[in-house]
């Protein structure tokens, strides 16, 4: 990696990692994503149930695999070539699993958690439930406040969520959320958690690099 993208990256990090540690989170920051998957591993215990939560930076991270080898069963309405009554028996088996781990669309400079859902499964798995949640992800979702969550949101993780899902909304063909009315819309829900609810362990992990939509 570029020497001074990889200073830009630790420097945005770090903040972000003071101001989450401000607001009672967890943080840690790590240059690569081994570090990170070897410490969110360490995090899950062996024969835990863990629910993950549609984050495409786990599946960059190889994570799984760490879980798997602690004999933990996996919740995991992502994976392919599931029937939509199994996805959906999958979510909430997540909101009671053991540990949650899930990515985030945007992280403040100001130490806030942004996520716009579909079905509201991923949220509410982040704030109450699973006593341990685990958010990993990389530096590319770090922005300045509120305003600048929304903007990202809209220009970015939507629509590359869309394409990925292949739904037929607006945002596929334009490349941007034009608040659509459709009934295939996944951007129903959209919360912020600005301080870490105290009856939920909340460690966010965040990468040096692009990681996730």
């Amino acid at each position: 990696m570029n020497a001074l993208i990889q200073w830009h990256n630790e420097t945005l990090g770090k903040r972000a990692v003071e101001a989450l540690k401000k607001n009672k989170f967890q943080a840690e920051y790590f240059h690569d994503p081994q570090g990170a998957a070897a410490y969110v591993a360490g995090l899950v215990p062996h024969g835990a149930s863990v629910g993950i939560g549609g984050t495409w930076t786990e599946r960059e991270i190889g994570l799984t695999e760490h879980i798997v080898s602690k004999g933990c069963t996996v919740f995991d309405h992502g994976v392919v070539g599931l029937a939509p009554e199994e996805r959906n028996a999958i979510r909430y088996k997540q909101i009671t699993a053991d540990v949650f781990i899930s990515g985030s669309n945007a992280i403040t400079l100001k130490g806030e958690l942004v996520n716009r859902d579909a079905f509201g499964n991923r949220v509410a798995a982040m704030m109450f439930g699973p006593k341990k949640v685990i958010i990993i992800a990389g530096t590319n979702k770090i922005v300045r406040d509120l305003e600048e969550a929304e903007q990202r949101i809209k220009m970015y993780a939507a629509p590359i969520n869309n394409k990925r899902y292949e739904t037929p909304n607006p945002c596929v063909q334009l490349g941007e959320c034009v608040d659509c009315n459709n009934k295939t819309r996944i951007c129903n829900i959209t919360t912020i958690i600005s301080r870490c609810p105290p009856l939920t362990e909340i460690h966010v992990a965040i990468i040096g690099g692009r990681f996730g939509f």
